[in-house]
């Protein structure tokens, strides 16, 4: 049983150290939060009941009623008066109200923006104009707080009047509310009343030209007549679209290709032909010179003189511009339709970034194909080449064929010569030889003959260099001769004449075994002329430099020489000296008294008779009695008497 607690009855902890008593006052967010305390001096626990205070109220209120009896109801919660209540709450309204001005020539009216109070405590309304400086008009309060009447039977304003986009006159003068604040806005939904959406609130024109004069001078110039900005930023950049003109409907009429270039810098279009070889069309260029284009060149005034004047910017105002090209579009050019079906990738860059386009998909426009004559060669007249010849039926100016200048340097000074017999069933040309001459620089072929003497027949040159064709080509298709067709045995038809191949050089053989891709099929040749060379080894006769000539002559030819040899040096003799003394001594160039074989050898020489060797050795025999190999004088004189 506890003792109670009076004085003398009350007993001292002696282990208690702590008298402190724990904090219960807190702050969350800047707020000071009280807090129940949960423990006593010196952290002692207090035995009391944890309900919040609703909790306690609430069991206050539920008591058992066959415990305690009927349950006491809780006292009415005292009356609050309104000016308790609404103390220090406002609605606050934005407005303005307009000023007629007279006596100003700059202004017709003025925008006076206000601010209305409404004080709900005891429905009282004020007025307040926001000061502007160096206004030249009084603002600040314009109406004090009081009841403002409604009416002339004694109403007044009260808060449930009041919404937004509405006009209110106090005292004569019309306020325009514009908006509100947010907690009269809270206030007014609570109580029921649904606000109108805000409006915003019209500008003051005399403030807003003083604004601008007062304001800092910023000259900003479109970039559409700053012509230097415009040349800096766009030179060089040219819209390129192509595009067809379809005149088929007319008579004569054609599609025709054209190439629409628009230039950024200076905003004019030109319109370019588009050639293609044997179009049969003048090579003019420009289909349209560089000019601004209008879109309707005859919308101007009939007053206009055009035949005298150009047309600018003052008569017309609508020029083509880069937005009015674009793929499938149809461009009216000076009464011609231009469909653009294709632009380069510069241009679809450009209007991707400047007007947003997409779509680059190409237009077809090629419709079917016209039929091309066929153009029929004529047959080859013979004059000059056949390569010349076609020239004249290809073009109407003839051009000279090309030729391979890479196979010309490299095949320089190479010919491949061939020895023939003339085939004929005449009986003077048959066994007739000829050198027939490959150039393998050109492919062209020359025939000589070689000089037979008193055959009756000029030799030299049978064929100038030219193309030989094989019998039967076509000039569509021709044929020619090649070191392939040239083996031995083989039959070369030039011009009526027929050749029958019978030997070859060395260097024939040598160059076809080194390049055999060159010339298909010369394996023919190749073999033929090895198999010449290995049935007639002796004809292979290696030619030396230099060496001693060997005639074949018949009898009697020496003699016959001796003797004409003799007989110049007579007339010579007789013709030049007085006696045979004066020529022996003038043919005695070192007064040896002899005349060896180099000097005798200059006398016929000098009588312009160019002896053989086997002539020049009978000459000194018949002259050398003594056989010293020495003509003396005694020797000399014999010889010529």
């Amino acid at each position: 049983m506890a003792l109670p607690f009076l004085p003398g009855n009350s007993f001292v902890d002696p282990t208690q150290r702590r008298f402190h008593r724990s904090q219960s006052l807190g702050y969350k967010n800047g707020y000071a939060l009280p807090a129940r305390p949960e423990v006593g001096i010196g952290g002692v626990p207090l035995e009391v009941n944890q309900l919040s205070l609703e909790e306690l109220e609430e069991l206050n209120n539920k008591r058992p009623t066959l415990t305690y009896g009927q349950a006491k109801q809780a006292p009415p919660e005292d009356f609050i008066p309104a000016h308790v209540a609404f103390d220090k709450k406002v609605l606050k309204f934005d407005g303005y109200f307009k000023q007629t001005v007279h006596e100003s020539p700059n202004e017709y009216f003025r925008i006076r923006p206000v601010i209305i109070y409404y004080y709900l405590e005891d429905d009282s309304i004020s007025v307040i104009e926001p000061h502007v400086e160096n206004s030249g008009m009084p603002q600040g309060k314009l109406i004090k707080r009081q009841p403002l009447p409604k009416n002339d039977q004694g109403d007044h304003w009260h808060w449930k009047d009041l919404n937004l986009d509405i006009n209110v006159t106090f005292y004569g003068k019309t306020f325009h509310i514009t908006n509100c604040d947010r907690w009269t806005a809270e206030f007014m939904a609570s109580e029921g009343i649904e606000l109108q959406p805000p409006v915003g609130q019209p500008t003051d024109p005399y403030t807003d030209s003083r604004k601008e004069t007062a304001a800092l001078e910023a000259f900003t110039t479109p970039s559409t007549f700053d012509k230097l900005k415009q040349f800096l930023n766009m030179d060089r950049k040219v819209l390129r679209f192509y595009c067809v003109w379809d005149d088929r409907d007319s008579m004569f009429g054609e599609k025709r290709p054209y190439i629409i270039q628009y230039y950024l810098v200076d905003d004019t279009v030109e319109v370019r032909e588009v050639h293609e070889p044997n179009d049969g069309r003048d090579p003019f260029p420009v289909f349209l010179r560089r000019q601004k284009l209008p879109k309707n060149r005859y919308n101007v005034e009939s007053s206009f003189p055009a035949v005298v004047m150009e047309l600018s910017d003052h008569e017309i105002k609508n020029w083509y511009g880069p937005a009015d090209f674009g793929i499938g579009k149809s461009v009216l050019i000076y009464n011609r339709p231009f469909l653009i079906f294709d632009c380069d990738e510069f241009t679809k860059s450009y209007l991707n970034a400047k007007y947003d386009v997409r779509n680059f998909t190409p237009v077809e426009v090629s419709g079917p194909a016209s039929r091309v004559p066929k153009m029929d060669l004529p047959p080859y007249n013979g004059f000059g080449s056949l390569e010349d010849s076609l020239q004249s039926c290809l073009s109407l100016v003839p051009q000279p064929p090309k030729k391979d200048f890479i196979k010309m340097l490299e095949n320089d000074h190479k010919i491949l010569r061939f020895e023939a017999v003339m085939d004929s069933v005449k009986p003077e040309d048959k066994g007739r030889r000829f050198i027939i001459s490959y150039r393998l620089a050109d492919d062209m072929i020359t025939i000589y003959e070689p000089p037979v003497r008193n055959s009756g027949i000029v030799s030299g040159k049978f064929k100038e260099r030219t193309r030989m064709t094989k019998p039967g080509s076509t000039p569509e298709n021709p044929q020619f001769y090649g070191p392939q067709d040239m083996y031995i045995g083989a039959i070369v038809i030039s011009f009526g004449h027929r050749f029958i191949i019978t030997d070859a050089d060395d260097y024939v053989l040598r160059y076809l075994e080194a390049r055999p891709g060159d010339f298909p099929g010369c394996e023919r040749t190749i073999e033929s002329i090895r198999q010449k060379r290995m049935t007639n080894p002796s004809q292979r006769k290696v030619p030396v430099k230099g060496a001693p000539l060997k005639i074949k002559r018949t009898p009697g030819d020496t003699q016959r020489l001796i003797q004409e040899v003799r007989m110049q040096l007579q007339r010579d003799n007789y013709l030049n000296f007085g006696t045979l003394t004066e020529a022996f001594l003038q043919y005695d160039r070192d007064r040896s008294g002899r005349i060896d074989a180099r000097e005798l050898k200059n006398i016929c020489h000098k009588q312009n008779l160019p002896l053989d060797d086997d002539i020049m050795e009978a000459l000194i025999a018949q002259c050398d009695v003594n056989s010293d190999g020495m003509i003396d004088f005694n020797e000399f004189v014999k010889f010529l008497s």
